[in-house]
């Protein structure tokens, strides 16, 4: 049986699931279910977007890499979202790395379809122009939050954005890995999770994440968690018939 011809199942990404039932059923057709495996590269900075994704489980991180190397991480884009903002926003291209940092599943759609399909489908373009700007709000306050705010906090704040996204309380981490994502040295990476791990928050062992204490958690990172994700609830909106924010 054809994609088009199957009923459609319960979407896990919250701007399809944000879209008229009729709308989707005309996207539906044109979208294809696929892994994000592991350390995957979706795009490479400054090469042209083939396709455009909308994470179900897992997240996708946007890296912005440096003449010596490093890449440090500047937004995280798991089921409340998509990739491909330059091309929503017109272009084809820009200079950021998409790589898969917790791997699960994604609907992929063709960049040439996605296009026509912002033509088409009157619904699609004010709702992905409205998490564009919640997603610009993300990147907004990790900027300010990793130039103000203590180790700590910020690792807080990662912490839940990574377990906002994954579906599970437990998930892969590494010191190196979140080095990277903060931008700062190991050393400060371990002394932070230490610190959160002695308060009971947090389990971590062996590469891998628990979020013991998620309430303990929210009150140990900073403001800029809750800003980003109330900007998002406010331009996207709540699922029907909730009354909690999709994420947890």
């Amino acid at each position: 049986m054809a994609i088009a011809d199957q009923p459609l199942p319960s979407l896990r990404n919250r701007l399809l699931a944000a879209l008229p039932s009729g709308d989707v059923a005309k996207l539906w057709p044109q979208l294809e279910p696929v892994e994000l495996e592991f350390r995957k590269t979706l795009q490479r900075p400054d090469e042209p977007a083939g396709s455009v994704y909308f994470p179900e489980v897992g997240y996708v991180s946007r890296l912005a890499s440096m003449e010596d190397g490093d890449s440090a991480e500047i937004g995280l884009i798991g089921p409340e979202g998509m990739t491909g903002l330059a091309v929503l926003l017109g272009a084809d291209r820009d200079s950021f790395e998409l790589l898969v940092q917790m791997p699960g599943t994604a609907m992929r759609m063709d960049a040439t379809a996605f296009r026509k399909a912002l033509d088409d489908i009157p619904s699609l373009r004010p709702l992905l122009n409205r998490y564009a700007l919640a997603h610009f709000e993300q990147v907004a306050r990790t900027g300010a939050c990793n130039g103000r705010h203590h180790i700590d906090q910020r690792l807080a704040r990662w912490l839940l954005m990574s377990h906002d996204r994954t579906g599970s309380d437990e998930f892969p981490m590494t010191h190196e890995f979140m080095s990277m994502m903060l931008g700062v040295r190991r050393a400060g990476i371990t002394v932070a999770a230490g610190s959160l791990q002695k308060a009971g928050l947090i389990n971590y062992r062996a590469g891998k994440m628990r979020i013991a204490d998620r309430p303990g958690l929210e009150a140990a990172t900073c403001e800029c968690y809750g800003v980003a994700r109330r900007a998002y609830d406010s331009l996207i909106g709540l699922p029907a018939g909730t009354s909690r924010p999709y994420w947890r």
